[in-house]
């Protein structure tokens, strides 16, 4: 199979940001065009801290910014004029400080306009739903409390959660409350018309799932048992990855930890209502740094890097067991990249979920890299490059001649400009299942397309498409290549 990755936030929607909307519908029919089985995007969440979509303030909730009013309107659900709806400067970027502004003004109006008559609809939504009641809570008296991070509102007895706190504050935020819990309703409504029509056109869903939380989110507040926190709710110990090539002082993400042992006393129960909440989304799910699945690595908090931290076993095999029995059917896709110690690649194998390969990453001049063209086995997703890293095009104008050279010689092209379609040519020729391809490498684009710098806050989750990209020629080209490679 191949697919291709494009964030929701990148299509060329209205409004300055991606949205479920029409544009969302042409990309799946230009997929099938395409002769392409698959359409990865990014965690769907609301971003959080960076606008980071692996920063979100909740697991189980959609992002109200890729909300399409467009679509609302044409259901009579929401009137408003062309030009109330937010028209950018540069339409391949995101202003989110403006598109944040114009969405909630208009997603409020249509929460006046429509609630009322969507009465027994969101009743059914917030009963089928667990977790929306706490997460529209949490929003509301986050927003009360002029947004600033849960474990600093002022109010003790709303941040541990008192019942008579829980009682006070639905009560005197209820309108804010049900705005909310409106938004995630129109989202889930978007979002399952979305996944209806990729059935009907025979493309899968392909998700993306941080293995961690964020701090500030209604997940550690709603749940803190599960997290590694002290009596003040502040994290005793928090996530990254060590010292490596890439970074001498590691990564400090600063996501709390879990309670492993507490979890699994519980039977992984909170974990598997999570991966179900992803089986409503998506067809196939990509788990981010499966590696913490084995081992995790351990950074005592306020520590000013990742230099301190060290590496802690991880429940393994016992997680997978639950959850396989649980959902039996769930195709997962483990993100193992970085440092696969044994244990980890033991885990991978015992589970049979295929692991992730990156071309781009393949060519430093050693041929038993993990990632070079002649290592690559059947049960692995292959890519030219991830949303981690540079667009093929802008990796090749940066890199060092050697490698470059390497590069030239293994996929037999010559000149910078040709590489993003020689490395597309090579990955579908590979012997993986599934190959996927950024939306940046097939419209070979540079370096300013890409979407994340890791460790690095501002600047990034900011591109998007161009209108009128999908052209039939395009379509026609990756059918084409499609039937070459006999990938369907």
């Amino acid at each position: 199979r191949s697919g291709i990755l494009l964030h929701i936030s990148s299509l060329p929607s209205p409004g300055g940001i991606g949205s479920l909307g029409k544009e969302a519908f042409e990309f799946v029919d230009f997929l099938q065009a395409a002769g392409m089985r698959i359409w990865q995007v990014l965690p769907v969440g609301p971003t959080g801290y960076g606008n980071s979509p692996y920063q979100s303030s909740s697991v189980f909730a959609g992002n109200p910014l890729l909300i399409s009013c467009r679509k609302l309107r044409e259901e009579g659900l929401l009137s408003y004029r062309d030009e109330e709806e937010f028209i950018p400067d540069d339409p391949e970027t995101v202003d989110y400080e403006r598109v944040k502004e114009n969405k909630d003004f208009l997603l409020r109006r249509c929460f006046a306009q429509s609630a009322g008559r969507l009465q027994p609809q969101l009743k059914a939504f917030e009963e089928t739903h667990a977790w929306v009641s706490d997460f529209a809570l949490f929003t509301a008296v986050k927003n009360h409390f002029n947004q600033v991070m849960w474990t600093k509102w002022p109010d003790e007895s709303i941040r541990l959660r008192k019942p008579e706190a829980l009682k006070k504050y639905r009560e005197e935020l209820r309108d804010e409350i049900r705005f909310h819990l409106f938004c995630q309703y129109l989202f889930r409504r978007q979002w399952s018309d979305l996944r209806k029509y990729c059935a009907e056109h025979n493309v899968l869903l392909f998700g993306d799932m941080p293995i961690y939380v964020a701090e500030d989110s209604a997940d550690t507040w709603t749940h803190p048992e599960n997290f590694q926190l002290d009596r003040h709710r502040t994290p005793k110990r928090v996530a990254g990855v060590p010292p490596d090539l890439f970074s001498e002082t590691g990564q400090l993400w600063g996501n709390p930890l879990y309670r492993w042992h507490y979890l699994r006393f519980h039977r992984f129960d909170w974990w598997i209502d999570r991966m179900r909440g992803m089986s409503e989304l998506y067809d196939m799910l990509r788990i981010d740094h499966f590696i913490g699945f084995a081992n995790y690595y351990s950074i005592p908090y306020g520590a000013p890097d990742a230099k301190t931290g060290k590496w802690v076993k991880a429940p393994g095999k016992a997680f997978f067991k639950r959850l396989k029995a649980a959902i039996p059917n769930m195709e997962i896709i483990a993100e193992d990249l970085g440092e696969a110690s044994p244990r980890v690649k033991k885990l991978l194998s015992w589970t049979g979920y295929p692991g992730m390969k990156v071309l781009t990453f393949g060519f430093d001049g050693d041929e038993t890299n993990p990632h070079f063209p002649g290592n690559y086995s059947e049960n692995c997703v292959a890519y030219t490059g991830t949303h981690d890293n540079d667009t093929t095009l802008g990796w090749a104008r940066k890199a060092d001649p050697k490698v470059l050279d390497f590069a030239m010689r293994t996929l037999n092209f010559s000149g910078v400009e040709n590489a993003p379609e020689a490395f597309i040519q090579a990955l579908f020729r590979l012997p993986c299942e599934t190959v996927i391809v950024p939306m940046q490498d097939v419209l070979g684009l540079d370096g300013y397309a890409r979407m994340n710098f890791p460790s690095t806050i501002g600047g990034n989750w900011l591109w998007r498409m161009k209108p009128g990209v999908l052209t039939q020629d395009l379509s026609m080209k990756y059918y084409l290549l499609n039937k070459q490679t006999d990938r369907r």
